[in-house]
């Protein structure tokens, strides 16, 4: 077995890692790492790698070049069973004729251990994921919850140093979700176990994690805590991703961090100019970031917009306003939440004018 030192007290390390499926390529040169005791999802589309990646790090499937390091040894060519890795799937593939006892000891019963240490230790996980009452009961008498928290109890067993969660809330109901995220992140955090997960769902990956690792077309194209994801997303594939943007194409940098689009100028104060003078760029801004204003209080980048459409969504409208740039662009549409006290306040209603001003501060630019 090779070892490799640990990075940043490292304890998942991905290091260029490709796969192919005939002539697609579905992973390609995918590295990245995951510190000891961290929990890591694995954000992207249908279709974008994701699941191969989990596959290939579980030892379910065989890269076509690059290593995995687990623990600070190479595991590339080792098998499923010598990874010391728990694996939890979306279709949680529980053992129909066993009770949740018997699921969870499974793993247990092929070792060298005691009955009396594989009860204690099945009725330990079982207390642990809620389920005291539950363990002489069967898949089919379980709702959908609580069979994810057997098969997350299931592969805890064995103490694995590296937990893979595979989509593991989608086939549940909305409530029971968020329910459940919580529960894992809490059993996560006391178990102190490295955890991957693989999901599509942004909001799972920004309430879950510590990291995200957003994945497109088998490439990792951004890596940073949810707060970097969603603030300073790297591409215009991240930003529309993660999140509700407005992207205002057609915008042609004039001088230093100013943008002219139609004839209006905006000042950006968010990381160098991308482009040359004069190249075109494409502007963007998140709906909440959008500010509505007197017109006695308006500052620099204030626009004047013309509401087109309000939707109530409780402590926000999420309204749809024509912006007035007086050119000849044909993307002056955008969408701002704005607090209902602020609806009520100013009074605004459907075709009514109003100023706006988008914060230097809070502008993205991208590339055309």
């Amino acid at each position: 077995m090779i070892r490799i030192p640990a990075e940043e007290d490292s304890f998942l390390c991905v290091s260029t890692v490709t796969k192919r499926f005939g002539r697609f390529e579905a992973l390609r040169d995918v590295t990245f790492h995951a510190r000891r005791g961290e929990f890591l999802c694995v954000l992207g589309p249908s279709g974008c790698g994701k699941t191969t990646l989990l596959r290939v790090i579980a030892g379910l499937e065989a890269q076509d070049a690059g290593e995995v390091f687990i623990g600070g040894i190479d595991v590339s060519r080792l098998p499923t069973s010598k990874r010391r890795v728990g694996i939890v799937f979306q279709s949680y593939a529980l053992f129909p004729n066993l009770s949740a006892f018997q699921n969870i000891a499974y793993g247990l019963k092929a070792g060298k251990e005691t009955r009396k240490n594989i009860n204690e230790r099945v009725a330990g996980l079982l207390n642990l994921v809620g389920l005291q009452e539950m363990g002489g009961k069967y898949p089919a008498q379980l709702s959908g919850g609580q069979q994810q928290r057997v098969a997350l109890a299931r592969a805890m067993a064995l103490s694995p140093g590296l937990l893979l969660l595979d989509e593991p809330l989608s086939a549940l109901d909305a409530r029971v979700r968020v329910m459940l995220r919580e529960e894992i992140r809490r059993l996560q955090r006391e178990l102190g176990v490295t955890t991957l997960m693989v999901t599509h769902d942004r909001e799972e990956a920004l309430t879950m994690a510590d990291r995200i690792l957003v994945v497109d077309e088998g490439r990792v194209v951004q890596c940073g805590t949810p707060m970097e994801i969603y603030d300073k997303p790297a591409s215009s594939f991240v930003a529309s991703f993660i999140g509700s943007m407005n992207f205002l194409g057609d915008a042609v940098r004039e001088t230093g961090n100013v943008y002219r689009i139609g004839n209006v100028r905006l000042e950006v104060e968010n990381g160098a100019p991308p482009a040359p003078l004069g190249n075109r760029v494409t502007v963007a801004i998140r709906p909440e970031d959008i500010v509505v204003r007197s017109a006695d209080g308006l500052r620099k980048n204030g626009l004047c917009a013309r509401v087109c459409s309000l939707e109530f969504r409780g402590p926000h409208y999420r309204s749809t306003l024509r912006l007035h740039l007086g050119g000849e662009e044909d993307s002056s549409t955008i969408h701002a939440d704005i607090p209902s006290e602020k609806i009520r306040r100013f009074g605004i209603k459907e075709n009514m004018d109003l100023f706006v001003q988008l914060p230097a501060d809070r502008i993205q630019v991208y590339a055309a």
